[in-house]
């Protein structure tokens, strides 16, 4: 090979530099948008009534990330690993929606079916609710997660069964809290009829409607719907976290079965961001009840999202400062879940973490700092490497 001329050598140095400053310029945002989260992680684990351990997964097309801060078990010492189990509460609601949804395509339910035509032995004032007012929270159903009875029935027996009829037997003899499809109202109730309206529809159980509709499309192997109270492991723990206190662990204090298809879902931080990849991406059901799907009403997941809230059909919209993702939320005793993606799938982000947190549960101030990590969580998921 002929050798090269000293003022040649040096040119193509120089461009070599330059080319390099180009490629770490235009993967700037991407890395600001990692560190800044990281960086809001840890300033989350180390609040006074934050949360003991904190985990985000960001998907940008294929290349994916875990984040950790703190611990998934105070005991030991061990950091959140991405095939480790934890509860998903509310967001359990997603993969309901989701068994609806690809029934609602095969033509076995519709979004116009009524309480009254699928269930006809629950109470005669919730026959007119239609199975998309109980996906989209316009159903006026009491909750039954408020009701005396059902707190008092955790009180006495934490580790008890009940069943979903026994869930409704809380609020069946109170009225609709508004005309149904008048206004919007969180309710536990709706999810549960949900997947009793799959059963009546399918003749089969709805835990196998979301193995076949579900779990064994995506491949979701580590996630399940317990009825008891015990984790697979390995599994994060989740803590009641009142300072001065001493965090208490409590993930498995409660029996599963008091929140069945509202909120007992057990699944892992890989496979949760699978799920809502394909769920908000629209992979799980036909295009006509997918338009439905994301067609929104003014309305608040619980606890609330990045951004301003919207709801559609067991999801909601969040509008950020860094786009718009499409997704769900959930908290329950020991556990917080965000779980979010792109209206095409291809960008996703899940933020967990090892307390319950909610406007109304723990510090104020933690559930903010929280609810920042979920949009900078989305700010990385969006960003742009070019």
């Amino acid at each position: 090979m002929p050798s090269l001329g000293k003022g040649v050598g040096l040119a193509l140095v120089v461009l070599a530099i330059s080319a390099s400053a180009a490629s770490a310029q235009a993967a700037a945002p991407a890395q600001r948008a990692d560190r800044a989260l990281d960086a809001a992680l840890e300033r989350l684990t180390a609040m006074r009534g934050g949360p003991p351990g904190a985990a985000a997964v960001v998907q940008r097309r294929q290349a994916r990330r875990l984040h950790v801060a703190g611990t998934a078990n105070l005991r030991t010492g061990r950091r959140w690993r991405a095939q480790d189990h934890m509860r998903l509460a509310s967001v359990t609601k997603a993969y309901s929606g989701a068994v609806a949804l690809a029934l609602v395509t095969r033509g076995v339910l519709r979004l116009d079916d009524t309480i009254g035509e699928r269930l006809s032995d629950l109470p005669a004032a919730w026959a007119p609710v239609t199975l998309r007012q109980l996906l989209n929270h316009t159903s006026g159903l009491p909750n039954y997660t408020a009701s005396m009875g059902f707190l008092a029935q955790l009180q006495a027996n934490p580790h008890g069964f009940l069943s979903p009829r026994q869930l409704i037997d809380f609020v069946a003899d109170e009225p609709l809290v508004f005309p149904p499809g008048s206004e919007y109202a969180y309710s536990n109730t709706d999810n549960v009829v949900v997947a009793l309206m799959a059963e009546a529809a399918t003749g089969r159980a709805y835990e196998r409607e979301l193995q076949a509709r579900v779990f064994g499309p995506l491949d979701l192997g580590r996630t399940s719907l317990p009825s008891g109270f015990r984790l697979p492991r390995p599994f994060v723990h989740g803590y009641e976290v009142e300072p001065p206190r001493r965090p208490e662990d409590i993930s498995t204090a409660l029996s599963m079965s008091g929140v069945w298809a509202s909120g007992g879902m057990v699944s892992t931080p890989i496979e949760l961001n699978r799920f809502i990849r394909a769920y908000a991406g629209g992979r799980l059901f036909g295009p006509g009840p997918r338009a439905q799907q994301l067609r929104f009403v003014e309305g608040s997941s619980e606890p609330p999202g990045p951004g301003i809230n919207s709801a559609g059909l067991a999801i909601f919209r969040y509008r950020t400062r860094c786009g718009t993702v499409y997704g769900h939320t959930g908290n329950f005793p020991g556990y917080t879940q965000f779980a979010a993606a792109t209206r095409n799938g291809r960008r996703s982000a899940t933020v967990s973490v090892n307390t319950q947190l909610s406007p109304d549960a723990g510090s104020p101030a933690v559930f903010r700092a929280l609810r920042r990590v979920d949009a900078l969580a989305v700010c990385a998921a969006l960003a742009r490497r070019r």
